[in-house]
């Protein structure tokens, strides 16, 4: 196996992440914000239609997807806490084998596997950030890993940083796995807020 690219530095890897995410904020409040001022200026300009009256509800279905998407789709926090728990380990293969558009972010499942060893846990990944994209970085090689497969983790893409959320695909596969876990283990997955965690798409006909 070649050697593994430079471990990634974690308070960078944050950073990047972070900065994405405001990004992201910035500019759905941006747009939220020329939304809502659309009618005004329009009444101002003397142009009295319905259909700049039409910004109003646009711009706060703007600021519920984004509510929405800070809820359940930005894991910063969590992955954080992973990434000081556990160490970050190189998997030389990221397969994707589909995504799905949610509310959440885009839902990615992949396996991230040894070159050489079968039985790579399917998981679903969201990217940290919220941003809506898979990294072509992903496609040339492996990944960095930290967590537990049973209970969820953080993967980390070098050359990119981008960070994505993981979890078994299937959950309730790996329940006998996690409830005979070893106090050590179920202490580290407490320790990362991983323990009992599960990621689900918010239903927004009922206020998620």
């Amino acid at each position: 196996m070649a050697n593994p690219p430079p471990a990634p530095d974690v308070a960078q890897v944050l950073r990047h992440n972070r900065a994405l995410l405001y990004r992201h904020i910035a500019t759905r409040l941006a747009l939220a914000a020329t939304l809502f001022a659309v009618p005004y200026v329009a009444h101002l300009a003397g142009y009295d239609a319905a259909l700049p009256g039409f910004g109003i509800p646009a711009a706060l279905l703007v600021l519920i997807f984004l509510m929405l998407r800070l809820r359940h789709g930005s894991r910063l926090k969590v992955c954080a806490k992973v990434l000081h728990t556990y160490p970050l380990e190189y998997r030389t293969r990221v397969s994707r084998k589909g995504s799905e558009w949610k509310y959440l972010g885009d839902v990615h499942t992949v396996r991230l596997s040894v070159r050489g060893q079968r039985g790579a846990p399917s998981l679903r990944a969201v990217n940290a950030s919220t941003v809506r994209r898979w990294p072509k970085e992903a496609e040339e090689g492996g990944a960095w890993f930290a967590g537990d497969p049973a209970f969820g983790g953080v993967m980390v893409v070098p050359g990119s940083d981008d960070m994505f959320f993981v979890q078994p695909a299937d959950w309730k596969k790996y329940e006998q796995e996690r409830a005979q876990a070893g106090p050590q283990r179920v202490a580290l997955a407490e320790q990362a807020g991983i323990s009992r965690l599960l990621e689900k798409e918010p239903n927004i006909l009922v206020g998620g």
